[in-house]
């Protein structure tokens, strides 16, 4: 079995892709319904929901909003990526902390609140 892409079910694909684009330093595959953004280890798919709707046939609308997933990605400085997503006007969850399990990271929510962390390995 293979772990291919995570998809994101988003009313903006354009912004949420410019979005990924930025942060994760990567150009994305696609156009304003489908677009994809390979990273080392997976894709991030960010998808049209009223296409999506349509294609499977059932609402998205009703699972949103339940904040149980958190998509994660290790860079090499956290504290580098801070002070560049700052600049972003990027919504941050938490400030770069470094946790007992070794682990530095920080928070934050992409333009339709999804909550995203960037970690790496304490100094």
């Amino acid at each position: 079995m293979y772990f291919s892409d995570v998809c994101l079910i988003t009313e903006d694909v354009t912004t949420l892709t410019k979005f990924y684009e930025v942060i994760l330093h990567a150009k994305a595959e696609g156009d304003y319904v489908h677009a994809i953004i390979y990273t080392e280890g997976t894709g991030l798919t960010i998808y049209s929901k009223k296409a999506a709707e349509s294609d499977m046939k059932f609402d998205f609308s009703s699972f949103w909003g339940s904040g149980n997933i958190t998509l994660s990605f290790d860079v090499d400085d956290i504290d580098v990526e801070y002070e560049r997503l700052k600049a972003f006007d990027v919504k941050f969850v938490t400030v770069p902390t470094t946790y007992p399990w070794g682990v530095r990271s920080v928070h934050f929510r992409d333009p339709d609140g999804n909550i995203i962390c960037f970690r790496s390995k304490s100094k």
